[in-house]
C-alpha cells in the first residue's frame, strides 16, 4: 500500500485527532467467579462487551499459539472516502457485534452490514441513504450499532432489532433478521432526533457512538461541533422506547440552579444552547438500573469566562436513574474545563475486593483524557480511594475564571507522564530535532499539566487527544488488570483577541489550526509541538501500552505501542511508540490485541509481562477496538478488527477476522 509522508500523517494524524473524532464504599454478596476459558458460544452482544470491559472469557488462542493465527475470512464494504468527493473523509472506528452466528457492523456511509460469523458472508445490508454527506472538519464515521432481544424472541419480524444513529440524525431500528426496518418504530423505523434541539445546521448535531440499551430503552446522545461557536446545540441525552420510538425521557446537563438563572432565555425552545454534550459510548448497570453518561465541557471548549455555572456536569461521569433519567450521582473528573478534556472513554465496570478481602466494592472505573484513571463506588459515585484536590496553574486571559485545583487520583497515580515539559525533556528523531524543540518551547508558556489557555500560547499536555481516548480500557475481571492504551502528544493552544482573530480571517487551507469560539472574546490556534521533521517534540514513547493492577494501584508493566514506520523519513523504524486511536481486547488466553497505531501492524501482547508476541501488517491502520467471539461448541475462536484509516492515514473499508488453522 502507498504510506503518506511521514510529517504529514503525524500532522494530519494529531490535527484529526483533537476533533471528535472522554471514600465510600457498599459492602454485598461475595464476588461472583469469573468464567475463563468458557466452552461453547460466547457472543459480542455489546459495544463494550461485557460490564463495558473489553474482556473475552475464551481462552484458545493462547501465549503459545498465537502465532498461528491466519486469515479467517474479510469483508469489503466499499464504504470509504479520501474527502475529494461526494462525502467527507471516512474513518472507520467501528466495533462489530456477534449475535447467534451473525456479525453485525456500521460503516461511515451509515449501511449496516449482516455477516455470516463464520465465513463474512453477507447476508443482508441496509442503505439509509445518508443525505448529510459532508460535515464541515469532522470525518464520516459510525462506532457502532446496538442489539436488543425481546423477552419472547419468537422469530415475529422485529422480535430482535438493531438501533443505531446516523449522520442525518435519526434513530433507526432494523429488524435483526432481515435488515427491514420496523415499522412500528417512529416513521417507519426511523425517528427524527433533531426534533426539539435548536440552532443545529445540517451538520452540526448526530450521534457518533452506538445508543445504550438497557431494558426496554435506547440511550442517546450527540456530536456536537468543538469551538465554532457558544451557542451550539443543546447536549442533552435522551431515552427511547426501542419497540416505540417514542421518547421516554431527556436529561440535559445543566444544574437546577443554572435552570432557574437562565429560564427566560428558554422562550419556545426546550434545551440550553451550548450545554455539555455526550458524544462518546455510554453504559450502565441492568442490576442497579443505572446508564453511565460520559460527558463533555460546553461550547466553546477553550474559554469559560461567561458560563456561569453551565459546565457543573461538563466533562464528568454522571450516573442516571435508567427509568426516569434523573441523576443519582455525578464526579467531575475536570472543573472549569478549559482544555477540552471531555470524557470520552466508555464508563467501565469492576467488582473489586471489600475491606480486609471481605465482600465486594462494586466499582466503576472512568479513564480520562489526563491519562486519569478514577475508580468510584458506581451505586454512590464516591472514590473507592482517596482523590486529591491538588493546586493548579493560575492567571489565563482576561475574562476566565479557572478552578484553583483539580481532582487527581491516587490509587492508580497518573498514568500519562511525564507531568510537565522542560528544555531538558525536549525529543525528535535526531539531536538537531532536539534543538529546535527546545527553542520551540521556550516560546510558550509550559508549566505542566493545567497550564491554561494564554494570548502567548500555552503548551498542552496531554493534548486534547489524550492519554486516553474513545478507545477506553481492557479490564480482566478476574485477575482485576487494567490495560490501556495512551498517545502522548503535546501541542499548543493560543487565544487571540476577537477583533484580532476575525481581522485575520484565515483562509479554508488550514482548517484545522484556526477556530472561531463565536459569541466569546477570543478565537483560538492550536497546532502539535513539533519538530521541523514531524516527529513529537515531547519525550518517547509517543505512545504506550500500561497493565496495571486495580486491587494493589500499582503499574505491572509500561512499553512502547507502535513503530516510527512510515513517520521517520528512513527505512529503518524504531520502537518510538506513535500516534494511536482505537482500543485493547484482553483475553483469557493471557493475550492482549491492539492495532490503534499509525504503522498499520494489529498485534497481540502477554498479559503478563508485555511482550509482543505477534502482529499482522495490514493494508490500513486498525483505529478501531477488536472483539473475540465463538459461534458454537467446537468452533473456532476469532478475532475481528476493522480497519479503514482515521481520516488523513489512508482509508480504506475493510473487516478482517483471524483464527487457528482449522486442525488446531
Amino acid at each position: 500500500m502507498s504510506r503518506p509522508k511521514y510529517r504529514r500523517l503525524f500532522l494530519k494524524t494529531l490535527l484529526l485527532a483533537l476533533l471528535p473524532i472522554a471514600g465510600g464504599c457498599q459492602k454485598s454478596a461475595p464476588v461472583e467467579p469469573i468464567a475463563r476459558n468458557a466452552a461453547g458460544a460466547q457472543e459480542w452482544t455489546q459495544y463494550g462487551g461485557n460490564n463495558a470491559a473489553r474482556f473475552s472469557p475464551l481462552g484458545d488462542i493462547t501465549r503459545g499459539n498465537v502465532k498461528e493465527l491466519e486469515i479467517a475470512w474479510t469483508h469489503r464494504s466499499g464504504d470509504f472516502s479520501d474527502g475529494s468527493g461526494d462525502w467527507s473523509f471516512t474513518s472507520l472506528q467501528v466495533t462489530p457485534l456477534m449475535a447467534g452466528n451473525t456479525i453485525y457492523y456500521c460503516t461511515p456511509f451509515g449501511r449496516v452490514f449482516a455477516l455470516d460469523a463464520e465465513t463474512g458472508r453477507e447476508r443482508w445490508v441496509f442503505d439509509p441513504q445518508v443525505r448529510n454527506k459532508r460535515s464541515g472538519l469532522y470525518p464520516a464515521l459510525c462506532r457502532g450499532v446496538s442489539l436488543w432481544r425481546g423477552k419472547e424472541d419468537n422469530g415475529a419480524p422485529c422480535s430482535s432489532r438493531i438501533l443505531y444513529g446516523t449522520r442525518d440524525a435519526e434513530l433507526i431500528a432494523l429488524d435483526a433478521e432481515t435488515g427491514q426496518p420496523c415499522d412500528d418504530f417512529g416513521n417507519k423505523g426511523r425517528v427524527a432526533l433533531k426534533e426539539g434541539i435548536e440552532g443545529a445546521r445540517h451538520w452540526e448535531y448526530y450521534p457518533t457512538s452506538p445508543p445504550y440499551i438497557i431494558g426496554d430503552l435506547a440511550v442517546i446522545g450527540a456530536m456536537v461541533p468543538d469551538n465554532e461557536r457558544k451557542d451550539v446545540p443543546s447536549g442533552v441525552v435522551r431515552a427511547f422506547d426501542v419497540r416505540t420510538g417514542v421518547m421516554t425521557w431527556a436529561w440535559e446537563p445543566v444544574s437546577e440552579g443554572y435552570r432557574q438563572r437562565h429560564r427566560d432565555e428558554l422562550g419556545n425552545t426546550r434545551y440550553h444552547l451550548g450545554s455539555p454534550n455526550v458524544w462518546a459510548p455510554i453504559s450502565g448497570d441492568p442490576k442497579a438500573n443505572l446508564v453511565f453518561v460520559p460527558t463533555g465541557n460546553p461550547a466553546p471548549d477553550l474559554y469559560g469566562g461567561d458560563r456561569d455555572g453551565i459546565d457543573f456536569y461538563g466533562s464528568s461521569v454522571v450516573a442516571l436513574d435508567a427509568a426516569s433519567g434523573e441523576v443519582r450521582w455525578h464526579f467531575q473528573t475536570v472543573h472549569h474545563d478549559v482544555w477540552d478534556y471531555d470524557v470520552a472513554a466508555q464508563p467501565t465496570l469492576i467488582d473489586l475486593p471489600g475491606e480486609n478481602g471481605s465482600g465486594v466494592r462494586r466499582g466503576l472505573a472512568q479513564a480520562t483524557k489526563m491519562g486519569h484513571i478514577f475508580l468510584l463506588d458506581r451505586i454512590t459515585g464516591e472514590p473507592l480511594y482517596p482523590v486529591e484536590e491538588r493546586p493548579v496553574p493560575q492567571g489565563g486571559v482576561p475574562g476566565e475564571q479557572l478552578s484553583p485545583t483539580q481532582p487527581f487520583p491516587t490509587h492508580p497515580p497518573p498514568l500519562h507522564l511525564p507531568a510537565r515539559l522542560t528544555r531538558d525533556s525536549m525529543d525528535g528523531f535526531v539531536w538537531l530535532d532536539r534543538l529546535a524543540c527546545q527553542r520551540e518551547l521556550a516560546k510558550y508558556r509550559s508549566d505542566g499539566i493545567f497550564t491554561p489557555p494564554t494570548l502567548r500560547g500555552s503548551v498542552l499536555y496531554p493534548a486534547t487527544t489524550g492519554g486516553i481516548n474513545w478507545g477506553g480500557v481492557s479490564i480482566d475481571p478476574g485477575k482485576r488488570v487494567l490495560y490501556v492504551n495512551q498517545m502522548h502528544m503535546a501541542s499548543v493552544v493560543q487565544l487571540i483577541p476577537r477583533a484580532e482573530y476575525d481581522a485575520l480571517n484565515p483562509s479554508p487551507g488550514y482548517p484545522l489550526e484556526h477556530y472561531p469560539m463565536a459569541g466569546s472574546p477570543y478565537g483560538v490556534r492550536r497546532f502539535p509541538l513539533l519538530s521541523p521533521l514531524g516527529a513529537p517534540c515531547n519525550p518517547r514513547p509517543w505512545g504506550s501500552l500500561t497493565a496495571v493492577d486495580l486491587v494493589g494501584g500499582e503499574v505491572i508493566w509500561r512499553r512502547s505501542l507502535g513503530t516510527s514506520r512510515g513517520q521517520a523519513p528512513w527505512p529503518l523504524w524504531f520502537e518510538t511508540g506513535s500516534p494511536n486511536t482505537g482500543g485493547p481486547l484482553v483475553t483469557a488466553g493471557g493475550l492482549l490485541f491492539i492495532g490503534a497505531t499509525t504503522d498499520s501492524y494489529f498485534r497481540a501482547f502477554d498479559t503478563d509481562t508485555g511482550e509482543e508476541l505477534w502482529r499482522s501488517d495490514l493494508p490500513f491502520t486498525a483505529n478501531a477496538t477488536p472483539i473475540s467471539y465463538r459461534t458454537r461448541e467446537g468452533g473456532r475462536q476469532f478475532i475481528v478488527i476493522a480497519a479503514g484509516g482515521h481520516g488523513w492515514s489512508e482509508p480504506g473499508d475493510l473487516l478482517i477476522a483471524f483464527a487457528l488453522p482449522r486442525d488446531q
